[in-house]
């Protein structure tokens, strides 16, 4: 290992509430494992002596209803790690599902934020998928690795939910799970490194994607706080007992030990039935379920609501009473206590999840000398596998999940066999150190296969002093109506010393420069041309110097070409129309297929590229790293302008990427304006009553841009 890399980690995780002490783990769907996970691995990486340092980033929330830590814009967790909170979307906290549309804003506060940092990242490393998203865009801007951990895959998520007998459209009203697994294919094309928990996630779960490449993935299981899970300590007083002699006709009894959030997919329902159907299971055991923390049943999300409600229907049905515990409330520190009070009782732990991607909880239980029933599906195949610590179960089928616990419960020898095999097994498979130490070894085998952009890149001087700009494609914005553009151009020029005019096309440069020259279109400052592939600067049109060797990493026009050759409906565009960087094809809708599956077919050859869709006719290739919105934004760093003051005018497909996140944008109204009928909703973004020249005219008065330069209030 070189150790004079000292890398500085930028770890994302974005949803659910995360802060450095009393994690509130369990109060909703969203604050489980995956918090906790993060905030040990930053504190893990931070101690290790040749990392630099490590900001973790999340959402930051202002909100009444929860503590005023999760507003805080920085949280120190030790000398080399702090928690970075940005900005995205509203105040208010909300579940990850809804967050999908204000990721673009996250990643655009993000790029300022860092830009105002000392120094930037060595490596991004994204964790679940919309932290994924936004560390696509992210390392694209840097040119800095990607890691990525994805912690629970949707296609896995979907294939158990439809299992469990939810339609398709229940699915995705609830979770957005095409958004999600788009994303997922999205970074698993761009990642350079994705660290799993474990061997069976690589191959059940990452299998199941289009860009599935085994040779990027590693395993590296987290690790267990030994300090804080042990085994029961003689004449231990174990305070949260009490809250068992409240509910238990005999408390002295062995305890079945569930801990989990009260969420369908945690099939908790499951176990309170195997539990009411067997007379064995409760003569011999009591059951105790800590599902989260509850004042009011009535007050908790409709998901919580409905498990923690048909818990307490069934306890009933099976006259469950003096038999089972579903305690209200429990604080962090007690946690250990319960697996410790388990242990004491010679009980079992149970995790029957539909699918567990790691299941942490069967490590703390193992640390705490306690055994262990747990699903097939998912992680616990390899923890098992390493510690055998326990069994594992179907967890749809109640007499295997029965006979488990019985076989624990009913056989001293082999329950004593499974605590000293998991003690083992954790201190030799599962500590932080061995996680951090793993984790430095491979990404240092990152460093030095990228070049960053420059830090620092002076803007041109005509323009440099220029607090706004105005960016347009040319054929569905400019041209069209000719009276419309020249009212444009006129006011264009009138207020030529406050505004930095761009154009954004798809057209090549020469045949840009000739419509530019037609129409009379003012002089653009900044012509970004090609989709992105190329910007030219200023009158003399010098060309950006650093971009084309940015967006050149892990291109391949020649594959691209070869893929798709052999497709029907897809015609090659003239050479006219083509370079290096961009491979142009006209789309016959009748013929071809689906521009998703044409995606799907790029991923599963493993090529990394951007597929833009326009005008309901045209196919454009470009690097992944190249885009219209990609270019603003590189653009926008180099003129020192906020994307706050930047309008952006679209009309097709692939204008979106420029009009998402922190600028603000119109969609004139052209006929091809359908394309972009999705972002109908998205905050800062105007759709005009007019076409062309004339909409963009309309946008100017409606974001008042030469003055306010800002959305009015709704």
């Amino acid at each position: 290992m070189n150790t004079r890399y000292n890398p500085y980690i930028l770890l994302i995780s974005i949803h659910g509430l995360i802060r450095g002490h009393d994690l509130e783990l369990g109060s909703d769907a969203d604050t489980g494992g995956q918090t906790k996970y993060v905030l040990d691995l930053a504190r893990s990486l931070a101690e290790h002596g040749d990392i630099g340092k490590v900001d973790l980033v999340t959402r930051r929330i202002i909100d009444p209803a929860i503590d005023d830590d999760y507003a805080n814009p920085v949280e120190s967790l030790s000398r080399k790690a702090r928690i970075i909170r940005i900005a995205a979307g509203p105040d208010e906290y909300i579940p990850k599902e809804q967050l999908w549309d204000h990721l673009d804003s996250f990643t655009d506060n993000l790029l300022n934020w860092l830009n105002e940092q000392p120094s930037l990242p060595d490596v991004v490393h994204t964790h679940y998928a919309d932290a994924g998203y936004v560390g696509v865009r992210l390392t694209n801007m840097l040119g800095v690795p990607l890691v990525h951990t994805g912690h629970s895959l949707g296609r896995d998520k979907r294939k158990r939910l439809l299992a469990s007998g939810l339609s398709r459209q229940e699915i995705e009203s609830t979770y957005n799970i095409e958004r999600r697994i788009d994303a997922e294919e999205e970074v698993l094309a761009n990642a350079d490194v994705v660290i799993t928990s474990t061997k069976n996630e690589i191959e059940e779960q990452y299998g199941l994607y289009n860009y599935y490449d085994p040779s990027r993935m590693v395993v590296i299981p987290p690790g267990t706080d030994l300090q804080m899970f042990h085994p029961p300590v003689s004449d231990e007083t174990i305070s949260f007992s009490a809250e068992l002699d409240r509910f238990l006709s005999k408390p002295e009894k062995p305890v079945i030990l569930s801990l989990c959030r009260p969420d369908e997919r945690k099939n908790i329902l499951t176990l309170v039935e195997v539990f009411g159907e067997s007379t064995q299971l409760q003569e011999i055991a009591n059951l105790l379920i800590v599902a989260g923390n509850r004042d009011d049943i009535r007050d908790m999300d409709t998901g919580a609501q409905s498990v923690l409600t048909n818990i307490l229907l069934l306890i009933d049905y099976y006259d469950l009473y003096g038999k089972v515990v579903v305690p209200k409330n429990h604080l962090p520190d007690e946690v250990p206590q319960i697996y410790r009070l388990a242990a004491s009782s010679r009980g079992v732990f149970i995790n029957p999840a539909l699918t567990e991607p790691f299941g942490l909880t069967i490590l703390e239980a193992a640390a705490s000398g306690l055994p262990v029933v747990a699903t097939e599906n998912g992680g616990p195949v390899d923890i098992i596998a390493n510690c055998h610590n326990g069994e594992l179960v179907d967890p749809l089928d109640k007499q295997a999940i029965t006979n488990a616990l019985l076989k624990l419960l009913q056989n001293p020898d082999t329950w004593s066999k499974a605590s000293r095999n998991g003690l083992n097994g954790v201190r030799k498979h599962y500590t932080w150190w061995a996680h951090a130490e793993s984790y430095l070894e491979r990404i240092s085998q990152q460093h030095g296969t990228y070049e960053p952009l420059p830090y620092e890149r002076p803007a041109p001087r005509t323009i440099r002093y220029r607090d706004r700009a105005l960016f347009t494609d040319l054929d569905q914005n400019l041209l069209g109506n000719q009276a419309a553009l020249e009212k444009f151009s006129d006011l264009m020029r009138q207020n030529r010393r406050c505004v930095t005019f761009g154009i954004a096309t798809g057209r090549r440069l020469d045949t840009a420069l000739a419509l530019i020259k037609k129409y009379k279109i003012p002089t653009p400052d900044i012509l970004i041309s090609s989709l992105g592939t190329r910007i030219h600067y200023g009158q003399s049109l010098t060309e950006d110097a650093y971009w084309p060797d940015h967006i050149d990493h892990d291109w391949s026009p020649e594959r691209v070409r070869r893929v798709l050759a052999e497709l029907p409906g897809l015609e090659l565009q003239p050479k006219t129309e083509l370079s290096h960087f961009k491979i142009s094809y006209y789309y016959d809708l009748h013929k071809a297929p689906a521009v998703d599956d044409i995606v799907a077919l790029m991923r599963k050859k493993e090529i990394t590229a951007n597929v833009l869709f326009s005008f309901g006719q045209f196919i454009d290739i470009v690097p992944s790293r190249a885009s219209k919105g990609q270019a603003l934004r590189y653009v926008a760093q180099r003129l020192d302008i906020p994307l706050e003051h930047i309008l952006v005018a679209g009309g097709s497909g692939a204008d979106e990427d420029m009009m998402r996140g922190n600028t603000l944008a119109v969609v004139v109204g052209n006929r091809h304006h359908e394309e972009l009928s999705q972002l109908v909703d998205q905050e800062r973004i105007y759709f005009a009553k007019e076409p062309y020249a004339a909409g963009m005219l309309e946008a100017i008065k409606y974001y008042d841009f030469f003055n306010t330069c800002e959305a009015p209030e709704a």
